[in-house]
C-alpha cells in the first residue's frame, strides 16, 4: 500500500494498513481458513452459514484470549453503539430501581441522562465542582456517595471528549459496595488489560481499536443475566442474545470480520501488553511536548490524562484554523476538537504509529515557533 497519512481521528479511527488490505483483497471472494474459495465477500454471506460461522468463531476466540475474559463472561457482538447501551444497561440491570453514576465527561453525563428514563439515576460523583474548570480531574472513589441498594455503578472509563481516563478502574468491594461495576470502554477497549474482578460488565463501540463503526461488544458476567424489565426488546435482551450466541437478530457481519483481522493483527503486535507499552510511550511523548511547549495546553491533570485521546488547545482559537490546514498539508488529519468544547484533539489508538505521533510533535513545535 502506497504511503498513507496519519488519521488522528476519534472514531471512526485508523485501522491497520494491512488489516485494509487484506480486506480489499478478499472483499469479493473470502477464502476459508483451509484456503478454499467460498466464492463470495462476507458482506454477501448468510450469518447462519458455514462460512461466516468460521468467521464469527475466530473472532470471539481471539478476542476472549486478547483480554483475558473469564470463562463466566458472555461475549455479545451487538449493534447501536455505546449510545444504544446507555438504554439497554438499565434495560438489563436497573431492575426500575436505583442506579449510580460517575460523572466525569460528555459521555458518562449522557449515560446518566438516559438512565433516568428508567429508574432512580443518582449522580454519587462529579469533576464539575463550583469554580473549578469542568472535567479536567477524576474524583477520589473513597468519596463517592455509594447508594446503599444500587443495582449496578456506572463509570465511563475513558472520556474520548475531555481526555480523561481511569487507568485502574475502581474496587467497588473495597468501598463496601456490592453493587457490580458497569464500565463504558469505548475508547480504550483493547489498548490495555481490564480488571475482570472488578467488573460486572463492560461494553464499547468498536470504532477506536477493533474496527469500523456498527459493532459494539458487551461483556457480561453470567450472574447478571436474566433481569431485563418486560418493556425491553428482546433484541436487546442480554440473556436473549446470549442463548442466541449474538444470533437472535442479523449481526453485523462486515465489522464483525474485520474485527477478527485486527484480533488477528492484534495477536502478531504481541497482544495487548506490548500494544499497551506503546500507547504508553506515544502518549507520553505528546504530553511532553505540550508541557515543554510553553504554548500548547492540556488542561486535565496529569494523573487522569488519557493515552487514548489527547485534547490540547493553543493561546488564540483563531489559530485553530492555521493550524488544521497545515497540518493536514503535512499529513495529519482528523485533529480538530469535539464541536463542545473546541481547540484541537488527536486520537493515539492501537493502530497509530509511533512515527505518527513524532511527525505530529513534530508539526507541532514548527508551528509554534512561528506563531508564539
Amino acid at each position: 500500500m502506497a504511503e498513507r497519512p496519519y488519521n488522528f481521528s476519534a472514531g471512526p479511527a485508523t485501522l491497520p494498513p494491512s488489516v485494509l488490505e487484506r480486506a480489499a483483497a478478499e472483499m469479493l471472494d473470502w477464502r476459508c481458513a483451509d484456503g478454499r474459495s467460498s466464492g463470495i465477500g462476507v458482506m454477501e454471506m448468510s450469518h447462519r452459514g458455514r462460512e461466516f460461522g468460521e468467521i464469527f468463531a475466530s473472532a470471539e476466540h481471539q478476542l476472549r484470549a486478547l483480554l483475558a475474559v473469564p470463562p463466566h463472561f458472555k461475549i455479545l457482538f451487538m449493534q447501536g453503539g455505546a449510545i444504544a447501551e446507555n438504554s439497554i444497561v438499565p434495560l438489563n440491570l436497573s431492575r426500575g430501581g436505583v442506579t449510580d453514576h460517575v460523572v466525569t465527561g460528555q459521555w458518562s453525563l449522557k449515560t446518566h441522562q438516559e438512565a433516568l428514563r428508567y429508574g432512580e439515576a443518582r449522580v454519587v460523583a462529579s469533576n464539575v465542582q463550583p469554580g473549578e474548570a469542568n472535567h479536567t480531574r477524576l474524583p477520589n472513589p473513597a468519596g463517592w456517595q455509594l447508594s446503599a441498594r444500587a443495582n449496578y455503578v456506572h463509570v465511563c472509563s475513558n472520556e474520548t471528549i475531555n481526555g480523561i481516563e481511569f487507568h485502574e478502574l475502581p474496587d467497588l468491594h473495597a468501598l463496601g459496595c456490592d453493587a457490580p461495576l458497569v464500565i463504558d470502554c469505548s475508547s480504550h477497549l483493547a489498548s490495555r488489560p481490564i480488571d475482570w474482578s472488578r467488573v460486572g460488565l463492560a461494553y464499547g463501540g468498536a470504532q477506536k481499536n477493533i474496527g469500523p463503526a456498527g459493532l459494539t461488544l458487551v461483556f457480561v458476567r453470567e450472574d447478571l443475566l436474566g433481569h431485563a424489565l418486560r418493556v425491553c426488546p428482546a433484541a436487546f435482551n442480554y440473556s436473549v442474545v446470549a442463548a442466541h450466541d449474538s444470533m437472535y437478530n442479523t449481526p453485523p457481519t462486515w465489522a464483525i470480520y474485520v474485527a477478527g483481522l485486527v484480533f488477528e493483527w492484534m495477536t502478531d503486535q504481541g497482544g495487548v501488553a506490548e500494544l499497551e507499552r506503546r500507547n504508553i510511550e506515544k502518549a507520553s511523548l505528546l504530553y511532553d511536548a505540550i508541557d515543554r511547549s510553553g504554548f500548547y495546553v492540556n488542561r486535565v491533570e496529569p494523573s487522569a490524562r488519557s493515552r487514548m485521546n489527547v485534547p490540547f488547545f493553543m493561546p488564540d482559537s483563531s489559530l485553530d484554523p492555521v493550524f488544521l490546514a497545515g497540518a493536514e498539508t503535512q499529513g495529519l488529519l482528523q485533529l480538530k476538537g469535539h464541536k463542545s468544547v473546541g481547540g484541537l484533539r488527536a486520537s493515539l489508538y492501537n493502530a497509530m504509529p509511533l512515527e505518527g505521533v513524532q511527525a505530529l510533535v513534530g508539526y507541532m513545535r514548527e508551528f509554534a515557533a512561528r506563531h508564539a
